[in-house]
């Protein structure tokens, strides 16, 4: 079994009651919401990656405000040749306030689109689970920053 290990970095930015997404786009075309942010570059610091993916994503220049938390997330897919990955990434939220730049979509990249949403509309939206958990904990503010898991 090939072991994966994937490090990101992503943005929670609320401004006026909306939060900001980039629109990700799947290797099999699907299409859903996401925090803007993305994978660690080797030896770049996640504070740096946070600010380099969200300008990448979304045309705007953030400042990291605050550590959220870290979510680690593990599963197992096929892989090319009958092989099976043992997938764990570990995505660190941080809140974040924009400084400048100007909403733009991401072009030859994993998304393909920005845009501001309404935060009582997230829900409506079709999108991948880390949206949930970065807006749980940017609700809860966790001293640990990590979620309580449902029992």
């Amino acid at each position: 079994m090939n072991k994966e290990l994937r490090v990101a970095a992503y943005a929670v930015c609320v401004q006026d009651g909306q939060l900001l997404l980039a629109r990700w786009v799947a290797g099999d075309g699907s299409k859903r919401w996401t925090l803007p942010g993305g994978g660690m570059d080797h030896g770049e610091d996640p504070y740096d990656t946070v600010i380099r993916e969200a300008d990448e994503e979304t045309g705007y220049v953030i400042e990291p405000v605050g550590l959220l938390g870290v979510d680690s997330l593990r599963r197992r897919y096929p892989r090319k040749l009958g092989a099976v990955a043992d997938f764990h990434g570990l995505r660190i939220v941080y809140e974040a306030r924009i400084t400048g730049g100007e909403l733009r979509h991401e072009r030859d990249g994993s998304t393909d689109l920005a845009a501001w949403h309404a935060l009582d509309a997230v829900a409506d939206l079709d999108r991948v689970g880390l949206v949930d958990i970065g807006l749980d904990l940017w609700r809860t503010r966790p001293g640990d920053g990590h979620l309580a898991v449902p029992s």
